[in-house]
C-alpha cells in the first residue's frame, strides 16, 4: 500500500527544528509522504536572513492562510492536510475556514486532536440534480424548494423532491398529489395511525403540486452528515421515476448524503451571522451554486419595503458569505404566507411557526393581500401545549384555519378546527425577491439557471464516465 500524501500546515511561530522533527515522526509513526508544507504565517521564531529549514522540498507561502492552502491543494496531489500549526496565527474559526475548503475537495483535514472527514456524498441519481440545503431548522428551506419544484414544473419540467426529515416515515414513501388524498380529514387520519401527518415530503407534495418521496434522519455534524438516514433508498425511487429532475432537500442544517449537480442553500436574514459564515458554516455556503437569504420580518406595506429591508436585511451577513464564497449568487427573498385556497372574504384564525412580530405581520398581509379579516393567530405551531390553549381560545367567529403545515400543524391544530366545524385552509410561505431591479422575476430567472446548470454538468458527467 502506497503511503499517504499529507501537506503540513506549519507556522513561523515553531522553531522550524522542532517542525522538522514532527514531521519526521509523522512519516515513522504513521509512514506519511509529507508532499508539501505550507506557512500559515507568523515569524517569532524565523530568522530574516535564513530560510527556514523544515526537511520539506516544496513550501508554499501565501497572502492569507487560506490563500498559501488552496496554492498548495492546486499544486500538489493530497490525501489528508494535516494541520502542525497552533495560535495566535490561527484560531478555531480560521482553521475551520481552512477545513471546510479541504472538505470541499474530499480531502480529510487532521489536526493534533480532532479531524474533519469529508461528509459522503456518492454519485447515485441517473439524472440531474439541485441540492437544496440550508443553514438550520425554520430558514425557510422547504419554502423554496417548493417554489423551485413550482418553476420547473411551469417551465414544463416539473421534478420530484426527495426529502429527509426527523419525523420521516419509516421506510420511504412516494407521494403523488395527484393520486393520494392531502385532504385535512385524511392528514388528521394519517396522524391517528401514528404517523407524523406534517412531514415536510407532505408539505412539498401539497404547497409544489409535484411528487414527492419522504425519507427520514437522525443527527446530524457539523458539516452536514446526517447520523442515519435512508435518504438514499428514497433517492432510488425516485430516481426510477419519469420526472427529468430531482430536487434534493436537506433538514436542518443536514445535507443530503449523495451527490448533487447543483445546490441552493438557503440561509434565514436573521441568522446568527458567526454561524453561518464561522466555524463549518463556510462548508455549506461553498458547496452552493446559489444562496437564497429569506426576510420573514419586513413590514408588507410595499412603500416601506425597500427602508425596511435596510434596516432589517442585516448586510454585514450578506457582506460575510460573499466574502466566503464570492462567485455564489446571492438572492435576498421575503416569505409571505400564500394560502392555497381563497380566503377572500372570510373570517380566519392564523396558525404559524413564526414569531409573533412575524406573526403579526403576516396576518397583516393575509388581510391586506388576500383580503381576508384575521379574527386570531397563534404563533406556538410547534409548541403542543401552547398551541392546544390559544386554539381552545379561538374566536367563536373564526369560519376557516389558515395554517402552515408544520409541527402540530395537523394533529393538534387540524383536529381542534375539524371538531369545531371549522374549514381549513393549508398554507404555503412563498419567497418574494425584495430587489427586482432590471429583472421581473430574479427568483424563476435564478432557479432556470440552477437547473441549467445541473442539467450541464450531469451531460458532463456521463460524457466523462461513458466508456
Amino acid at each position: 500500500m502506497s503511503a499517504r500524501r499529507a501537506l503540513v500546515l506549519v507556522d513561523g511561530e515553531h522553531y522550524p527544528p522542532v517542525v522538522r522533527a514532527a514531521l519526521d515522526e509523522l512519516r515513522a509513526d504513521r509512514g506519511c509522504e509529507v508532499v508539501g508544507a505550507v506557512v500559515l504565517g507568523g515569524g517569532e521564531k524565523l530568522r530574516p536572513d535564513v530560510r527556514a529549514d523544515y526537511g520539506v522540498r516544496d513550501v508554499v507561502t501565501g497572502a492569507s492562510p487560506l490563500a498559501a492552502l488552496l496554492e498548495a491543494l492546486d499544486c500538489f496531489p493530497v490525501d489528508e492536510v494535516i494541520d502542525l500549526s497552533d495560535a495566535p496565527v490561527v484560531d478555531a474559526r480560521s482553521r475551520t475556514l481552512l477545513a471546510a475548503h479541504a472538505l470541499l475537495r474530499g480531502i480529510p483535514y487532521r489536526g493534533a486532536d480532532f479531524v474533519f472527514t469529508p461528509p459522503p456524498r456518492p454519485r447515485l441519481a441517473h439524472k440531474p440534480s439541485i441540492a437544496v440545503i440550508g443553514t438550520g431548522k425554520r430558514t425557510g428551506k422547504t419554502a423554496v424548494a417548493a417554489a423551485i419544484a413550482r418553476t420547473l414544473a411551469a417551465d414544463g419540467r416539473a421534478p420530484v423532491i426527495v426529502a429527509m426529515g426527523r419525523g420521516g416515515p419509516p421506510d420511504p414513501e412516494v407521494i403523488d398529489p395527484a393520486a393520494t388524498d392531502l385532504s385535512p380529514a385524511a392528514l388528521v387520519a394519517r396522524a391517528e395511525s401514528g404517523r407524523h401527518a406534517a412531514s415536510d415530503h407532505l408539505e412539498d407534495a401539497l404547497t409544489a403540486g409535484v411528487a414527492t418521496v419522504g425519507t427520514r434522519r437522525c443527527g446530524g455534524g457539523l458539516a452536514g452528515t446526517p447520523g442515519s438516514t435512508t435518504f438514499a433508498a428514497g433517492l432510488a425511487l425516485a430516481d426510477r421515476r419519469a420526472e427529468r429532475l430531482l430536487v434534493l432537500e436537506g433538514s436542518g442544517s443536514a445535507i443530503p448524503p449523495v451527490h448533487a449537480d447543483a445546490t441552493v442553500c438557503v440561509v434565514p436574514g436573521a441568522a446568527d451571522p458567526e454561524i453561518v459564515t464561522g466555524y463549518l458554516g463556510p462548508y455549506a455556503l461553498l458547496l452552493s451554486d446559489l444562496v437564497v437569504v429569506t426576510l420573514m420580518d419586513v413590514p408588507s406595506s410595499p412603500g416601506s419595503r425597500r427602508a425596511a429591508d435596510r434596516s432589517h436585511a442585516a448586510p454585514s451577513l450578506e457582506d460575510r458569505i460573499r466574502g466566503i464564497a464570492p462567485h455564489t449568487s446571492v438572492l435576498r427573498t421575503v416569505l409571505r404566507p400564500w394560502p392555497l385556497a381563497s380566503i377572500e372574504g372570510r373570517s380566519i384564525f392564523f396558525a404559524t411557526t413564526a414569531p409573533e412580530p412575524v406573526a403579526a405581520r403576516a396576518a397583516a398581509h393575509l388581510e391586506s393581500r388576500h383580503h381576508a379579516t384575521v379574527v386570531g393567530r397563534t404563533s406556538h405551531l410547534a409548541e403542543r401545549t401552547r398551541l392546544a390553549d390559544d386554539l381552545a381560545r379561538m374566536p367563536e367567529g373564526a369560519e376557516v384555519l389558515v395554517t402552515e403545515l408544520k409541527a402540530a400543524a395537523v394533529d393538534v391544530a387540524t383536529k381542534a378546527a375539524l371538531e369545531r366545524g371549522m374549514e381549513v385552509i393549508y398554507c404555503d410561505n412563498r419567497p418574494e425577491p425584495i430587489e427586482t431591479g432590471d429583472e421581473p422575476d430574479p427568483f424563476t430567472t435564478s432557479v432556470r439557471a440552477v437547473a441549467d446548470l445541473a442539467s450541464d454538468r450531469f451531460a458532463t458527467s456521463q460524457a466523462t464516465t461513458s466508456p
